[in-house]
């Protein structure tokens, strides 16, 4: 994790005192693996309130999100809901080495255009499969980095996909509600017969 800070602060070019800052609050926390809520808990339809303070709380968030992140097989990113945090944050990096880390504070998509129609699945929906789900194929963001800087990002391709599946989490949806009523119901039924099964 520290290796993604420092990567982070270099390319935003922070300067030495904040280098610094991050230095010890790394040295004096431990980051944590959260556990990741599953479909249908409660907080998962409930959209995210905007971050107003990027002291270190937020970044002690931040921090445990990649943490959680990093320590799960094929997971491409996470929405800060999906750890029970109810607050506008996802932390994305689907590369392979798991060295470029994004951080999307308060992102909103300003525009869209194009149409993607792929399978996607979930981190909080593990026993659902993957099903095909539209997107727009570019998108662009207005958003927060994790020190409150203002930035835009113009995306496309999985990263288009990556940004829209993260920012409905954070409205307080998932990517069952794009599927048709049928569809939706059966995977629904199939996961209440999963967590019947695992209460015996």
């Amino acid at each position: 994790m520290l290796n993604i800070i420092i990567f982070d602060l270099f390319i935003n070019k922070y300067s030495i005192v904040e280098f610094a800052f991050v230095l010890l609050s790394v040295y004096y926390y431990k980051m944590t693996v959260l556990s990741i809520l599953q479909y249908p808990h409660p907080l998962l339809s409930q959209p995210t309130k905007l971050v107003t303070d990027f002291g270190e709380e937020t970044q002690k968030i931040i921090d445990d999100m990649f943490e959680t992140h990093y320590a799960q097989e094929n997971c491409a990113a996470l929405a800060a809901n999906q750890l029970g945090i109810p607050l506008r944050i996802t932390v994305i990096d689907f590369s392979e080495e798991k060295n470029s880390p994004l951080c999307l504070v308060n992102a909103k998509i300003i525009k869209q255009s194009g149409l993607n129609i792929t399978k996607e699945g979930c981190m909080s929906l593990l026993n659902a499969g993957f099903h095909k789900v539209k997107r727009a194929s570019e998108v662009t963001v207005t958003y927060q980095d994790r020190y409150g800087e203002e930035k835009v990002l113009e995306a496309d391709g999985f990263m288009a996909k990556c940004i829209q599946h993260e920012l409905d989490h954070l409205d307080g949806k998932v990517y069952l509600d794009h599927l048709g009523q049928l569809k939706r119901k059966m995977i629904e039924r199939k996961l209440l017969e999963i967590r019947k099964k695992n209460k015996k």
